[in-house]
């Protein structure tokens, strides 16, 4: 097959189009998004990275953390209102830390989806056992990760 700039030009923007509106028709238009706090903790910077771009369209205010006791630290003082969060980190790992979150009053009501190559029915049992709401794999798929974001703040919504 052979692409001309019309037939690449075109591709983009209907990709684009594609993942517009999935971005933006999954969000209760009644939840004001610009005022919600999404903590992504992961000890990779390049995976934080690839999780800022996938919700790039949300214009909520987005914080990371490196590690399991980062995120603990950012929570105790200002909780946030969702975390994406990996599991497989050094020191205090992701199912600790969901261990923790679920321990304070604060947080025990807090939307937790995890993010983790950890993908054994083990290890998703384990993560939803301890309080996390949604599961997501990683290599993470884009539409996956902003349907369960998108859940996650629909709910948040009806409380």
């Amino acid at each position: 097959m052979v692409f001309t700039k019309r037939t690449l030009t075109f591709a983009v923007q209907k990709n684009k189009y594609k993942i517009l509106t999935l971005m933006n028709a999954n969000i209760n238009p009644n939840i004001d998004v610009d005022k919600l706090k999404v903590l992504i903790v992961d000890d990779v910077p390049l995976n934080i990275l690839l999780v800022r771009k996938m919700l790039g369209q949300y214009t909520f205010k987005v914080e990371t953390a490196a590690n399991g006791q980062q995120a603990l630290d950012m929570i105790s003082k200002e909780a946030p209102d969702l975390m994406l969060l990996d599991l497989m980190m050094p020191g205090i790992d992701g199912f600790e830390v969901i261990k923790r979150v679920r321990a304070f009053e604060k947080t025990k009501d807090m939307p937790i989806i995890i993010l983790s190559a950890l993908n054994s029915e083990a290890d998703i049992v384990k993560g939803m056992e301890l309080g996390a709401n949604d599961f997501v794999n990683k290599p993470i798929i884009m539409e996956r990760l902003i349907n369960s974001v998108a859940k996650q703040i629909n709910k948040l919504g009806e409380k």
